[in-house]
Formats: C-alpha cells, sequence, structure tokens
C-alpha cells in the first residue's frame, strides 16, 4: 500500500482513522498513550525506549494480543517500569502504518528516543515470549541487528522420537531415481506427496514432489483420461487397468494441489485429465458418482491390448463394465476433489458437479440421525467413510461456494461422527460389530478425520471439533503404533495441522459484487489444503467464527492473517496476491 492509497484508506474511514483514546489504565493496566509527539517527548525527557504497539481493530492477532498478553501482569510491570507505551491504530496513521507493513498487524516496534528502530517484531507474542523480550530490550537498548529466526513450531501429540522416526521413514521411502515409494508396487501415494509439496521449499523435498507427480503421469490414461490404480514389477509401465474412485479423488486432488504450489501446467492438465474421465464416465444422471470401472473387457483376460487402442477402437471391442451401485463415500471423495480442483484453478464444470454431487448426497443418503448411509441398503450399519466423505465435502463446498448452508452441513455430520468414537482414542470404521468381527479403527481414516475436524475446528469455533480431532490423534499417536510403520506422512501433516493455526483468508464485500468475487479467487487459489476462507457479504449473517470486527468500507477488501499477524486490507487482486505472498515469506 503506498503512502498516497493510505491516505485514501484514511479519508474513506473517518470513524476508524480519527486518533481514538486508548483503552483506559484500569481496563488494560499499560500507561497507554496515543500520541506520538507526547509518547517521544517523554522519552527523552526519562531516557526510557518507546514500545510502539501497532493495531488494526479488524486485525484477529491484535485482539489476540491485548487479550492475553498486554494484561498479563508480568508484562504490564515491564512496560509500565521500562518503555513508554505508545498505542496507534494503523488506519489512523498511514505514516506509521505504510513504515511497518511489512511486518504485519499487530506490530511491536521498539525505538529509541529519537525515532530509531532499537527491535521490530511481527505479530502475536505469547505472554513469556513477550517478557523475556522486554527484559532484554531493558537490559540492552541498542539496535538490534539481524532478527533472529523464528524457532520451529513443536507438534500436539507426537513425541519427539516417534516424529523423528516418520521423518526418516519418509526420506527412506522415497524412490528418488523412480519417483513414488520403493515398494513393488507403483502407485501415487498421496499423502507423501502433499507432505513433499507443504515442504516444496527445501530441494529435496521439491524433488520428491516433482519426481513421483512426473512419474505416476504413466498411470493416467492417455485416451479416455482417469487414473489406473498402481504398476506393478517397481516399474511405472505395467499398470493393472481398474480405475477405482479413492485412486481417481486422491490423485486429482494431488495434481490440483501440485498446480497451485508449483505452478507447472503438466500438473493442471493432468487433474483435468482425471476431471474428464469422472464426469464422462462415473458421473451417473442423478449427480451421484459411481464407484469403479473394470480393468477387463471381459473378466479375466488381461486387457493391455486393449488399453492401447484409440477411443474408437476401444468401443468396437466393448467397454469395461462400471459398477452402478451408488455409493455414498465414493460421490462423497468425487465432490471434495472436484471442489479442490475449482479451488485452485476456478474450474466451471468441477464446481458444477462438485456441488451437484453435495445436493445428491444431502437428498439420497443423509439418515434422519445425521449420518450418511452407505448405499440403498436399509439395514442399521453404518460406515465411518460415508459420513466423514460427506463432511470433508462440504467443507470443501463452503470453501468454493461461500454459501452458509454447506458449512451448516459439514458441522451436522461431524456432530454425527460421534457414534464411531471408541472409548480411549480413534475412531472405528463401522458403527456395529459384525458377528465375531469386532469394530477397528482405521489408520488412514483416522488421519483424514483428525485433519478435517480441526480445520472445521477453525471454521466454526466449536472446540468438540477440535477435541474431536485431538481424540482420533491420541489413536494415531501411540509410539507403539508410528514404530510398526513403513512409512505415514499423514500423520505428520496432521499433527502439524494440529500444532498451528490455518492461514486464513478473509474477503468483506457483496456477494453479487464482481471485485470481492475476484479477491476471493485469490484467497481460493491460494496454495495448501490447510487454509481458512471466509467471504463475509455485509448484508448478511457473518461466518460463525468470524469474530473480527472488519471495518465496513465502500469497496470490498481482502484480508490475510497467518499464524500469529495479519496484513493491511487489499482492494485489488494484485495487491491481495502479495499480501498472502508476504504474509507467507519465512
Amino acid at each position: 500500500m503506498n503512502l498516497r492509497f493510505a491516505l485514501a484508506f484514511a479519508v474513506a474511514l473517518p470513524l476508524l482513522c480519527s486518533p481514538r483514546a486508548p483503552a483506559s489504565p484500569a481496563a488494560a493496566g499499560i500507561a497507554w498513550l496515543s500520541d506520538p509527539q507526547q509518547a517521544f517527548a517523554l522519552a527523552r525527557a526519562q531516557k526510557r525506549p518507546v514500545f510502539l504497539y501497532l493495531e488494526a481493530v479488524w486485525c484477529h492477532w491484535c485482539h489476540v494480543m491485548q487479550r492475553e498478553t498486554l494484561t498479563n501482569a508480568e508484562v504490564v510491570a515491564l512496560i509500565d517500569s521500562h518503555y513508554i507505551a505508545l498505542r496507534v491504530d494503523h488506519d489512523a496513521n498511514p505514516l506509521l502504518a505504510n513504515r511497518y507493513r511489512d511486518y504485519g498487524w499487530p506490530a511491536l516496534i521498539f525505538l529509541d528516543a529519537e525515532g530509531r528502530d532499537l527491535v521490530k517484531r511481527a505479530g502475536y507474542r505469547a505472554p513469556q515470549d513477550f517478557a523475556r523480550l522486554l527484559r532484554a530490550i531493558a537490559a540492552d537498548p541498542t539496535p538490534e541487528r539481524a532478527p533472529p529466526a523464528a524457532a520451529p513450531v513443536a507438534g500436539t501429540m507426537l513425541d519427539a522420537a516417534s516424529r523423528e522416526h516418520l521423518r526418516r521413514r519418509h526420506e527412506a521411502m522415497a524412490d528418488l531415481a523412480a519417483g513414488g515409494l520403493r515398494t513393488a508396487q507403483k502407485f501415487l501415494d498421496r499423502d507423501s506427496v502433499e507432505y513433499a509439496l507443504l515442504h516444496a521449499d527445501l530441494a529435496g523435498e521439491r524433488r520428491k514432489a516433482v519426481g513421483t507427480l512426473d512419474a505416476a503421469r504413466a498411470l493416467i490414461d492417455p485416451i479416455w483420461g482417469g487414473i489406473y490404480q498402481y504398476s506393478t514389477g517397481g516399474r511405472w509401465d505395467r499398470p493393472h487397468y481398474e480405475k477405482i474412485m479413492r485412486s481417481q479423488a486422491g490423485a486429482m486432488r494431488i495434481y490440483a494441489l501440485a498446480w497451485a504450489r508449483l505452478q507447472r501446467e503438466q500438473d493442471l492438465r493432468s487433474a483435468q485429465a482425471i476431471r474428464d474421465y469422472l464426469l464422462k464416465f462415473l458421473r451417473a444422471p442423478s449427480g451421484a458418482f459411481y464407484n469403479s470401472q473394470d480393468a477387463d473387457v471381459v473378466p479375466g483376460q488381461k486387457s493391455a491390448d486393449y488399453f492401447a487402442l484409440d477411443d474408437a477402437g476401444r468401443r468396437a471391442r466393448g467397454m469395461p463394465r462400471i459398477d452402478p451401485t451408488l455409493y455414498a463415500e465414493a460421490s462423497a471423495l468425487a465432490a471434495e476433489s472436484l471442489a479442490a480442483l475449482d479451488e485452485y484453478s476456478d474450474d466451471a464444470a468441477a464446481r458444477a458437479a462438485a456441488l451437484a454431487a453435495g445436493r445428491w448426497l444431502l437428498a439420497n443418503r443423509r439418515d434422519d440421525d445425521g449420518r450418511y448411509r452407505r448405499d440403498e441398503n436399509g439395514d442399521a450399519q453404518r460406515y465411518l467413510g460415508d459420513t466423514l466423505g460427506a463432511g470433508a465435502a462440504f467443507l470443501a463446498l463452503y470453501r468454493i461456494s461461500a454459501e452458509a448452508q454447506w458449512l451448516q452441513h459439514a458441522i451436522a455430520a461431524a456432530q454425527a461422527l460421534d457414534a464411531f468414537r471408541m472409548p480411549e482414542a480413534g475412531y472405528a470404521s463401522a458403527l456395529l460389530d459384525v458377528g465375531p468381527i469386532s469394530r477397528h479403527a482405521d489408520l488412514a481414516e483416522n488421519i483424514r478425520l483428525a485433519r478435517f475436524m480441526n480445520l472445521l475446528h477453525h471454521y466454526s469455533g466449536d472446540r468438540r471439533h477440535r477435541e474431536a480431532a485431538e481424540h482420533a490423534m491420541r489413536y494415531l499417536a501411540a509410539p507403539a503404533r508410528i514404530r510398526g510403520l513403513v512409512t505415514e506422512p499423514g500423520i505428520l501433516l496432521a499433527d502439524a495441522e494440529l500444532a498451528s493455526a490455518p492461514l486464513h483468508l478473509s474477503v468483506v464485500g457483496a456477494h453479487d459484487d464482481p471485485a470481492a468475487r475476484a479477491l476471493y479467487r485469490v484467497a481460493l487459489a491460494a496454495h495448501g489444503y490447510y487454509k481458512r476462507m471466509d467471504w463475509w457479504d455485509p448484508a448478511q449473517a457473518p461466518p460463525p467464527n468470524l469474530a473480527i470486527p472488519f471495518p465496513r468500507l465502500p469497496f470490498a477488501a481482502g484480508y490475510v492473517c497467518n499464524e500469529n499477524r495479519c496484513s493491511l486490507p487489499s482492494r485489488t487482486p494484485q495487491a491481495y496476491a502479495e499480501a498472502i505472498r508476504s504474509l507467507r515469506a519465512p
């Protein structure tokens, strides 16, 4: 934001931008000043540094800083004993806002009495950390040469040995020569690639991701699209030709994530090839999706020569059977992955199909108790994958549409998952025992549930969703279980997400405003699964966990917060994309 725009922004907000009285000392504890000239005059007279606290009324982390840190007794005592405290709303002072805009909000700036920077910190600091910083500056009020690197965030439940074991297995199982994992069957292991994409700033992880994505393209049918399930013999060119929805959905989502992260056209084309197959072959007239297509035209006869033919040649010999059963989980997986493709590439066909599948699930598979039936079978058995899949799909549909109904459906599905809860830890795959076969918890399902519930918690603000994620994570984090795993980076993904807040992207503007829609598309295109997106139309009720008092501007604006700070509002897509990039930079 340049100075001209900052001044215009201030003029547009006369109520917010006029110097406002700080919280009273009785309420906040700190003897805040609001006038910079007065603050620096006192600093010269008392020979103290100035602590400049730059906030914004709409900034989530400013509210957290004020509530948790700036009311802490030790912090209050240190500031009042050693500093002149200056609290400024960035909207009221464009000069300061522009000078320190790279530090996000809140900006924690320490200056000497002549206005020279001593120490600068970006974003929220917990009380103990901030107290240590205050003591250090009071002891040595000289300019800091360079701020220390941020410490890595520790996981939530994995002990250090388990985390290191999983990281080492991820390294050891990577086939750097051929791509994929060091296994006899070659397939696209989605969690391994997603973990590598998450850490793609590291050359080794980027190499793993690219190597697997490029090698796995050999499994994509060049004629009809779709991805074969796997290849044998430790090679990618000996595929088994069945096409299973779980493989289609997982691969389409991963290639879409790769496109957003790496911006390689070949990854987007791969995701689109799988989309084309789903829409042409596995979509039912109702909008639901079938689960699978056989590998063979004639059951039991190998089909390599068949799949070497062009479209006309294949159709002349017949079509491998498509299972007509409509499973809830299959349609949910399709909806979620199609929504992901739309999220990162603005794909109207994928969006329409995803929304139609979501509506079909609600109309045809939801029970009165909120759980989802697997098929038309009327028995009492219910499976975790169907209700979990529906919830994850609905959250994905909320992300792409910003329609509140989808978030409410995701919350309702999450509540219905309580029925699958195991007593000590984890969630069972089925609601009921089957004869002498008792229920058990599945590793992959619990990874998926932990990640879904944790992210939903950030959208809903409901602590019960976070607790459900922790209950699943307790199952995943058991050291004895982890020691027996060959590789499972999905646990690392879940652990990292539970240890941090997602990137929070908010757009404020009317839903029928093209400018607001353009900003929201920028938010959608931001790479990574672990992000929270809200589009608040001031004419409507705010999202359930939107506690930030965003100003009502005469134009649409985009806001971005990471784990401890927020950016200035952005008015254009270009500015918003840059704000997101800047706040994500290490």
